[in-house]
């Protein structure tokens, strides 16, 4: 029996996804989860064997659930399906527990072949992925500077270049705005930027925030 969960805040994207997987008779049923924290709320009801997750929700960040999967429900196994672009977050989601990263505008059989391969235990590159990450060991090649944080630091990064306030993330995150205020430092200091519109003018340029 296969029970797989689609977290996306997105209700045609859940349909259209929900019509995919039905085809194959392997899997048993199928749950849905409209935001993060319901996503967190179905994990806790139910025993998923995988969960298709979107990592851009309102009240929630992916990354957040990915800590909470890791740190509570290691029997599910995870598969990213974005439409966020994957040279700039798929590492940061592998990093955090994923075991996979789609494009959205991936095909039905791509989908359907990356399901079977995530509930086997083997992780899921696409081809654009494969050759990222290959592109990564060209000697002559610069890492992004964002590479150069920590999964946390990454997270908060990003809300931070979003506009975020140290207060807000720190509620968010369950974390002092000290805590934040510290991070918020260390990420400025690795990525050499002076200020948090510098990180947001980083974020837009490389295609991380919009």
């Amino acid at each position: 029996m296969t029970r797989i969960l689609i977290a996306d805040d997105h209700p045609m994207v859940r349909a259209g996804i929900r019509q995919f997987l039905e085809d194959d008779r392997t899997i048993t049923e199928i749950g849905e989860a409209a935001s993060g924290n319901e996503t967190l709320d179905r994990l806790r009801s139910g025993n998923w064997h995988l969960l298709l997750l979107d990592i851009n929700m309102p009240d929630r960040s992916g990354f957040d659930i990915l800590r909470h999967i890791r740190a509570s429900y290691n029997e599910t196994k995870v598969l990213v399906l974005s439409g966020l672009p994957e040279r700039q977050y798929a590492i940061s989601v592998l990093k955090a527990g994923a075991r996979g990263y789609l494009p959205k505008e991936c095909t039905a059989d791509e989908l359907l072949k990356a399901t079977h391969e995530v509930l086997q235990g083997r992780r899921y590159l696409s081809a654009d992925l494969a050759e990222i990450l290959l592109s990564d060991f060209d000697e002559n090649s610069e890492e992004p500077l964002h590479r150069r944080l920590s999964e946390r630091e990454f997270q908060i990064f990003c809300k931070l270049a979003a506009g975020r306030t140290v207060s807000s993330i720190a509620g968010e995150l369950f974390l002092s705005e000290k805590t934040v205020s510290t991070y918020r430092k260390r990420i400025l200091d690795k990525m050499s930027l002076a200020t948090n519109a510098d990180l947001t003018t980083y974020a837009v340029r490389n295609g991380i925030v919009q």
